[in-house]
C-alpha cells in the first residue's frame, strides 16, 4: 500500500481510501466486479478468483447454475475461500456506453445492493474495487463520485456496515477517488463527511 485516506462519515462510520490489492483486505466482505456469468474474467474479477482457490470456484459454478447471468447492478454472494476475507460479494457493474444507457444509476445499484448483502450477512467492514473501470470502460473520475457519493449517503443511516474500504489497484484511480471525497466533502457539508488523519 502506497497511500491512505480515511473520512469520518456522520457519529461513527468511516471510509477509508487506498491504493493496493483488494485480494489482500481482511476486512469482512470484499466485492468482486464480476461478470455476469460468476465464473470469473479479467482484471480484479480475474485476481480474486485466483487467490481464492477450488472451494471459491465450486461455490461459484453453484452461484452461476442459480443466477447467471446476473444483472448489472444485482449482487450474490459466496464465502472468501482461500482469502482473507470471509466472503466475496458479487456485482457486475455497467458496460460504459456513453453514460445514457443508465449506467450512473447501474453503477450506483452496484455498491447499494452490494452493501445491503453485506448487511445481511452481518459484516462490519468491507472492501470495493471501483467497479465497472477495467474492461468495462467507465471513465474513472466519474465512476469515483458515484463511488464515494453512494457509500458516503448509505454510511450516514445506523447500520452494522462501520467501515468501507475502497481499495485502488492504480495511483491514478487512487487520486480520482480521494478528488471525488474531497469535492464531497467540499459540496455537500449535509453528508458530515470530514478527512482524519491517518499514520500508516
Amino acid at each position: 500500500m502506497t497511500d491512505h485516506m480515511r473520512f469520518r462519515v456522520g457519529d461513527q462510520a468511516a471510509l477509508e481510501l487506498v491504493q493496493g490489492d483488494i485480494t489482500q483486505e481482511t476486512s469482512d466482505a470484499i466485492v468482486n466486479a464480476a461478470n455476469s456469468s460468476l465464473l470469473g474474467g479479467g482484471g480484479v474479477d480475474g485476481a480474486i478468483h485466483k487467490a481464492a482457490g477450488a472451494k471459491f470456484a465450486a461455490e461459484c459454478r453453484k452461484l452461476h447454475e442459480q443466477h447467471s447471468p446476473l444483472a448489472p447492478g444485482h449482487a450474490v454472494s459466496s464465502s472468501g475461500g482461500d482469502l482473507p476475507a470471509r466472503f466475496v460479494i458479487h456485482t457486475v457493474g455497467p458496460v460504459w456506453h456513453g453514460g445514457d444507457r443508465n449506467e450512473p444509476q447501474i453503477l450506483e445499484s452496484c455498491y447499494c445492493n452490494s452493501m445491503a448483502e453485506a448487511e445481511r450477512l452481518k459484516c462490519t467492514s468491507v472492501s470495493f474495487p471501483a467497479i465497472s473501470t477495467g474492461v468495462f470502460g467507465y471513465p474513472v473520475p466519474q465512476a469515483a463520485s458515484i463511488a464515494v457519493r453512494a457509500i458516503a449517503d448509505l454510511l450516514r443511516s445506523p447500520r452494522r456496515i462501520i467501515l468501507v474500504r475502497l481499495v485502488l489497484f492504480s495511483e491514478d484511480a487512487y487520486n480520482a477517488n480521494v478528488h471525488a471525497a474531497n469535492e464531497l466533502v467540499r459540496s455537500a457539508p449535509h453528508f458530515k463527511i470530514t478527512p482524519e488523519t491517518v499514520h500508516s
